[in-house]
């Protein structure tokens, strides 16, 4: 038999997010993604010397083909494509910020291993729906951490936030059963969303029971203040 058949099995196709990306080397790069049936998974990918890696930017919905290896649980993807342009976030600098508190946050709370078709599915939606939004759209990172813990099993209500809200919980509490129209145009001063926010990824950590320490955060704070 083949040595080339025993390191690789059947390539499968995949769909996938990316969420991050990490150098390897100068022509490689490690690709940590959400994949629709494989679920949180990270890839190798070969990028060509001076080739544009804009196909690998966060919250990049591609297809591949994944070729296992039965020796790595590091795996390669071959004939990438992307199945969005998504023109709405890459041409916006303010998009581009909510695009990566969003992929940050998928990073740092989908555990490896973890494989849920229907969290793949709402992600994706969720990017599309960034990407089409007009008008003002700064309170969206807010209600993509409340749809977030209810596609991670513990959706929130009143009584559940309540502990974590501090002074914000008369707008949680509105902002928990707008619709997207509503939501998206409720006042807000900077600070109080930056503070909404904060509240609401202490309640993903305390649920997920891990430290959620998004960096991204920041920089929507300093944009929308």
């Amino acid at each position: 038999m083949p040595k080339s058949y025993l390191c690789s099995i059947m390539d499968i196709s995949e769909r996938l997010i990316v969420l991050n990306s990490t150098k390897l080397g100068d022509s490689s790069l490690v690709l940590h993604c959400l994949c629709r049936s494989l679920g949180r998974r990270s890839f190798i990918v070969s990028v060509r010397k001076g080739g544009t890696r804009a196909l690998y930017l966060p919250l990049s919905v591609l297809d591949a083909e994944v070729i296992r290896n039965s020796k790595s649980e590091l795996w390669r993807l071959h004939g990438i494509s992307a199945v969005y342009p998504l023109n709405g976030i890459r041409s916006d600098f303010d998009k581009n910020a909510m695009a990566m508190f969003m992929s940050e946050v998928l990073y740092r709370a989908v555990q490896d291993g973890s494989a849920e078709e229907s969290l793949f599915d709402w992600a994706e939606k969720e990017i599309l729906t960034l990407d089409r939004l007009e008008g003002d759209f700064t309170n969206y990172h807010l209600r993509f951490l409340m749809e977030l813990a209810g596609e991670l099993g513990f959706a929130p209500d009143f009584s559940s936030l309540a502990p974590f809200a501090g002074e914000n919980l008369r707008e949680i509490s509105y902002l928990l059963s707008a619709d997207l129209p509503s939501f998206m145009v409720y006042p807000l001063s900077g600070t109080r969303r930056s503070a909404i926010a904060e509240s609401l990824i202490r309640y993903l950590s305390a649920h997920l029971e891990i430290s959620l320490n998004i960096r991204s955060l920041a920089v929507l704070g300093e944009l929308y203040r």
